[in-house]
Protein backbone atom coordinates (compact mmCIF):
# COMPACT_ATOMS: atom_id res chain seq x y z
CA UNK A 1 0.00 0.00 0.00
CA UNK A 2 1.22 3.48 -0.78
CA UNK A 3 0.19 4.75 2.63
CA UNK A 4 1.67 1.87 4.63
CA UNK A 5 2.17 2.67 8.29
CA UNK A 6 5.83 3.04 9.20
CA UNK A 7 6.69 1.00 12.28
CA UNK A 8 9.86 1.11 14.39
CA UNK A 9 10.79 -2.04 16.33
CA UNK A 10 13.27 -1.36 19.15
CA UNK A 11 14.75 -4.32 21.02
CA UNK A 12 18.31 -5.42 21.82
CA UNK A 13 17.33 -9.08 21.37
CA UNK A 14 18.28 -9.57 17.73
CA UNK A 15 16.24 -12.75 17.31
CA UNK A 16 13.07 -11.09 18.59
CA UNK A 17 13.74 -7.89 16.66
CA UNK A 18 14.32 -9.74 13.39
CA UNK A 19 11.33 -12.04 13.95
CA UNK A 20 8.96 -9.14 14.61
CA UNK A 21 10.30 -7.20 11.62
CA UNK A 22 9.86 -10.25 9.39
CA UNK A 23 6.34 -11.07 10.61
CA UNK A 24 5.13 -7.47 10.39
CA UNK A 25 6.76 -7.17 6.97
CA UNK A 26 4.43 -9.85 5.61
CA UNK A 27 1.59 -7.29 5.83
CA UNK A 28 1.39 -4.71 3.04
CA UNK A 29 -0.08 -2.21 5.50
CA UNK A 30 3.30 -1.88 7.26
CA UNK A 31 6.82 -0.73 6.51
CA UNK A 32 9.24 -1.76 9.26
CA UNK A 33 12.46 -0.22 10.53
CA UNK A 34 14.47 -1.49 13.51
CA UNK A 35 16.82 -0.21 16.19
CA UNK A 36 18.67 -2.05 18.96
CA UNK A 37 19.31 0.83 21.34
CA UNK A 38 17.38 3.69 22.92
CA UNK A 39 19.71 6.17 21.22
CA UNK A 40 18.99 4.55 17.88
CA UNK A 41 15.25 4.86 18.52
CA UNK A 42 15.49 8.52 19.53
CA UNK A 43 17.49 9.30 16.38
CA UNK A 44 15.15 7.26 14.17
CA UNK A 45 12.01 9.15 15.16
CA UNK A 46 13.83 12.46 14.67
CA UNK A 47 15.05 11.63 11.20
CA UNK A 48 12.07 9.89 9.63
CA UNK A 49 8.31 9.67 9.86
CA UNK A 50 7.40 6.86 12.23
CA UNK A 51 3.71 6.09 12.72
CA UNK A 52 4.17 3.73 15.67
CA UNK A 53 7.10 2.58 17.81
CA UNK A 54 7.38 -0.78 19.60
CA UNK A 55 9.84 -0.24 22.45
CA UNK A 56 11.48 -2.77 24.75
CA UNK A 57 11.89 -1.63 28.35
CA UNK A 58 15.28 -3.30 28.89
CA UNK A 59 17.54 -1.56 26.38
CA UNK A 60 21.34 -1.63 26.84
CA UNK A 61 22.02 2.11 26.90
CA UNK A 62 18.90 3.50 28.62
CA UNK A 63 15.69 2.31 30.23
CA UNK A 64 13.07 2.16 27.48
CA UNK A 65 10.71 4.30 29.56
CA UNK A 66 13.32 7.04 29.85
CA UNK A 67 13.80 6.86 26.09
CA UNK A 68 10.05 7.31 25.63
CA UNK A 69 10.18 10.44 27.81
CA UNK A 70 12.95 11.87 25.63
CA UNK A 71 11.07 11.02 22.43
CA UNK A 72 7.95 12.76 23.74
CA UNK A 73 9.96 15.79 24.87
CA UNK A 74 11.45 15.97 21.36
CA UNK A 75 7.94 16.18 19.88
CA UNK A 76 7.24 12.58 18.84
CA UNK A 77 3.44 12.18 18.97
CA UNK A 78 2.85 8.79 17.34
CA UNK A 79 1.74 5.79 19.44
CA UNK A 80 4.29 3.81 21.45
CA UNK A 81 3.75 0.23 22.60
CA UNK A 82 6.11 -0.95 25.35
CA UNK A 83 7.38 -4.53 25.54
CA UNK A 84 8.36 -5.77 29.00
CA UNK A 85 9.10 -8.95 30.87
CA UNK A 86 7.59 -7.34 33.97
CA UNK A 87 3.82 -7.47 34.19
CA UNK A 88 3.21 -5.68 37.48
CA UNK A 89 0.75 -2.81 37.76
CA UNK A 90 3.55 -0.53 38.97
CA UNK A 91 5.66 -1.32 35.90
CA UNK A 92 2.71 -0.64 33.59
CA UNK A 93 1.88 2.66 35.31
CA UNK A 94 5.51 3.80 35.02
CA UNK A 95 5.50 3.10 31.30
CA UNK A 96 2.21 4.85 30.67
CA UNK A 97 3.28 7.88 32.71
CA UNK A 98 6.47 8.07 30.66
CA UNK A 99 4.31 8.55 27.57
CA UNK A 100 3.62 5.04 26.27
CA UNK A 101 0.17 4.28 24.87
CA UNK A 102 0.03 0.58 25.58
CA UNK A 103 1.90 -2.27 27.26
CA UNK A 104 2.48 -5.87 26.10
CA UNK A 105 4.07 -8.38 28.47
CA UNK A 106 6.60 -10.92 27.18
CA UNK A 107 6.13 -13.65 26.13
CA UNK A 108 3.24 -12.60 23.92
CA UNK A 109 1.37 -13.97 20.95
CA UNK A 110 2.07 -12.14 17.70
CA UNK A 111 -1.66 -11.92 16.96
CA UNK A 112 -2.17 -9.98 20.20
CA UNK A 113 0.61 -7.50 19.38
CA UNK A 114 -0.75 -7.11 15.85
CA UNK A 115 -4.23 -6.31 17.19
CA UNK A 116 -2.75 -3.75 19.61
CA UNK A 117 -0.76 -2.12 16.80
CA UNK A 118 -3.82 -1.79 14.58
CA UNK A 119 -5.93 -0.44 17.44
CA UNK A 120 -3.35 2.21 18.31
CA UNK A 121 -2.98 3.25 14.66
CA UNK A 122 -6.75 3.61 14.30
CA UNK A 123 -6.90 5.84 17.36
CA UNK A 124 -3.95 7.87 16.16
CA UNK A 125 -5.40 8.42 12.69
CA UNK A 126 -8.50 9.90 14.30
CA UNK A 127 -6.50 12.17 16.63
CA UNK A 128 -5.41 15.77 16.26
CA UNK A 129 -1.76 14.65 16.26
CA UNK A 130 -2.00 12.45 13.16
CA UNK A 131 0.54 13.10 10.39
CA UNK A 132 0.46 11.49 6.93
CA UNK A 133 2.55 11.65 3.77
CA UNK A 134 0.68 12.58 0.59
CA UNK A 135 2.94 12.97 -2.42
CA UNK A 136 5.49 15.68 -1.58
CA UNK A 137 3.40 16.94 1.34
CA UNK A 138 3.10 16.22 5.04
CA UNK A 139 -0.64 16.16 5.77
CA UNK A 140 -1.84 17.23 9.21
CA UNK A 141 -5.62 16.84 9.17
CA UNK A 142 -5.95 18.07 12.76
CA UNK A 143 -4.46 21.42 11.69
CA UNK A 144 -6.00 21.34 8.18
CA UNK A 145 -2.51 21.82 6.74
CA UNK A 146 -0.27 20.48 4.00
CA UNK A 147 3.42 21.25 4.45
CA UNK A 148 5.91 21.06 1.59
CA UNK A 149 9.43 19.64 1.85
CA UNK A 150 10.70 23.22 2.03
CA UNK A 151 8.37 24.06 4.89
CA UNK A 152 5.75 26.06 2.99
CA UNK A 153 2.23 25.60 4.37
CA UNK A 154 -0.99 25.18 2.42
CA UNK A 155 -4.17 25.81 4.39
CA UNK A 156 -7.08 23.48 3.66
CA UNK A 157 -10.78 23.91 4.23
CA UNK A 158 -12.67 21.47 6.43
CA UNK A 159 -14.16 19.69 3.39
CA UNK A 160 -10.82 19.52 1.57
CA UNK A 161 -9.28 18.00 4.67
CA UNK A 162 -12.08 15.43 4.93
CA UNK A 163 -11.73 14.49 1.24
CA UNK A 164 -7.96 13.94 1.54
CA UNK A 165 -8.31 12.00 4.79
CA UNK A 166 -10.90 9.64 3.32
CA UNK A 167 -8.96 9.07 0.09
CA UNK A 168 -5.76 8.49 2.08
CA UNK A 169 -7.41 5.83 4.20
CA UNK A 170 -8.58 4.07 1.04
CA UNK A 171 -4.97 3.44 0.00
CA UNK A 172 -4.90 3.44 -3.80
CA UNK A 173 -8.43 2.12 -4.10
CA UNK A 174 -10.83 4.16 -6.21
CA UNK A 175 -13.48 5.88 -4.10
CA UNK A 176 -16.80 6.51 -5.81
CA UNK A 177 -18.27 10.00 -5.97
CA UNK A 178 -21.41 8.99 -4.08
CA UNK A 179 -19.28 7.43 -1.34
CA UNK A 180 -17.22 10.60 -0.96
CA UNK A 181 -20.36 12.74 -0.89
CA UNK A 182 -21.85 10.60 1.88
CA UNK A 183 -18.65 10.43 3.92
CA UNK A 184 -17.75 14.12 3.66
CA UNK A 185 -21.15 15.83 3.54
CA UNK A 186 -23.38 13.19 5.08
CA UNK A 187 -26.91 12.76 3.83
CA UNK A 188 -27.88 16.08 2.33
CA UNK A 189 -30.26 16.19 -0.62
CA UNK A 190 -28.97 19.65 -1.58
CA UNK A 191 -25.43 18.41 -2.20
CA UNK A 192 -24.67 17.06 -5.66
CA UNK A 193 -21.66 15.57 -7.43
CA UNK A 194 -21.07 19.05 -8.87
CA UNK A 195 -20.29 20.25 -5.33
CA UNK A 196 -17.72 17.46 -4.94
CA UNK A 197 -16.17 18.16 -8.34
CA UNK A 198 -15.81 21.83 -7.42
CA UNK A 199 -13.93 20.89 -4.24
CA UNK A 200 -11.72 18.44 -6.13
CA UNK A 201 -10.93 21.17 -8.66
CA UNK A 202 -9.93 23.61 -5.91
CA UNK A 203 -7.85 20.96 -4.16
CA UNK A 204 -5.94 20.28 -7.37
CA UNK A 205 -5.25 23.98 -7.78
CA UNK A 206 -3.53 23.84 -4.39
CA UNK A 207 -1.63 20.56 -4.50
CA UNK A 208 -0.89 19.70 -8.14
CA UNK A 209 2.08 21.18 -10.02
CA UNK A 210 -0.07 20.84 -13.17
CA UNK A 211 -3.74 20.82 -12.09
CA UNK A 212 -4.93 19.99 -15.61
CA UNK A 213 -2.82 16.81 -15.56
CA UNK A 214 -3.26 15.58 -11.99
CA UNK A 215 -0.64 13.17 -10.62
CA UNK A 216 -1.62 13.08 -6.92
CA UNK A 217 -5.42 13.32 -6.79
CA UNK A 218 -6.44 11.52 -9.94
CA UNK A 219 -9.76 10.80 -11.61
CA UNK A 220 -10.58 7.17 -12.34
CA UNK A 221 -13.67 5.54 -13.87
CA UNK A 222 -16.25 5.83 -11.13
CA UNK A 223 -14.42 8.17 -8.78
CA UNK A 224 -11.07 9.38 -7.42
CA UNK A 225 -7.93 8.06 -5.76
CA UNK A 226 -4.69 9.37 -4.25
CA UNK A 227 -1.31 8.42 -5.66
CA UNK A 228 1.76 8.91 -3.45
Amino acid sequence: MSNASRLLVVDDDQDLRDTLAEQLGFYDEFQVATAETATGAIDAVKGDRIDLAIMDVGLPDMDGREAVKVMRQNGFRSPIIMLTAQGSDTDTVMGLEAGANDYVVKPFKFAVLLARIRAQLRQYEASEDAVFQIGPYIFRPGSKLLTTEKGSKLKLTEKETAILRYLYRAGQAVVGRDTLLTEVWGYNSNVTTHTLETHIYRLRQKIESDPSNASILVTEPGGYKLIP
